[in-house]
């Protein structure tokens, strides 16, 4: 079962990290959008002719990358369910897993603070088509996931509660 926890704590910190730089590259891309939008109105030739291709590019890693992390919490989470039922997580690993999976959902609401921000940028842009889908879809699916490993964590809690309260009543 520790095994299983430190796993988990490192992927949780992992794609806590990896969600957080996403939402920079997302920022990247706003400011990147404003100047492009900027120069268009001014009738000023567009400088950044690789935003297009640089924001589908980041998209598609993104989408893989959620994908693959996806698909490892998938079969994770039956993992550790199956295991819960075997043996109780400590407190300290309870905490551990909990602490992360709050500092991932904070990355996950500064990703869709971002998203939101390019959103209401990219409204006005008309230049070309950008695969905004893929980007919105990825923020959709990580929201949704970052609800089940909190949801997990509670679990745990629970978990470690009742062995506790099991604990002090013998």
């Amino acid at each position: 079962m520790a095994d299983i926890f430190e796993e988990i704590t490192i992927q949780t910190a992992s794609w806590r990290s990896a969600v957080s730089d996403a939402a920079h590259t997302v920022r990247d891309f706003t400011r990147r959008l404003e100047l492009i939008l900027s120069q268009d109105r001014r009738k000023i030739p567009v400088r950044d002719t690789t935003f297009s291709a640089d924001f589908t590019q980041f998209c598609t890693q993104l989408r893989e990358q959620t994908d693959q992390t996806l698909q490892y919490w998938q079969q994770t989470r039956q993992q550790l369910r199956q295991s819960l039922q075997k043996q109780k997580p400590t407190s300290l690993q309870a905490k551990s897993f909990t602490l992360r999976a709050k500092a991932f959902s904070r990355a996950c609401d500064e990703l869709t603070s971002a998203y939101d921000r390019f959103n209401e940028v990219y409204q006005n842009y008309t230049l070309t088509k950008l695969p905004v889908w893929i980007l919105t879809a990825c923020c959709d699916d990580i929201n949704n996931w970052s609800g089940k490993i909190l949801f997990l964590t509670r679990e745990m809690t629970k978990h470690t509660l009742a062995q506790k309260r099991t604990t002090h009543a013998q």
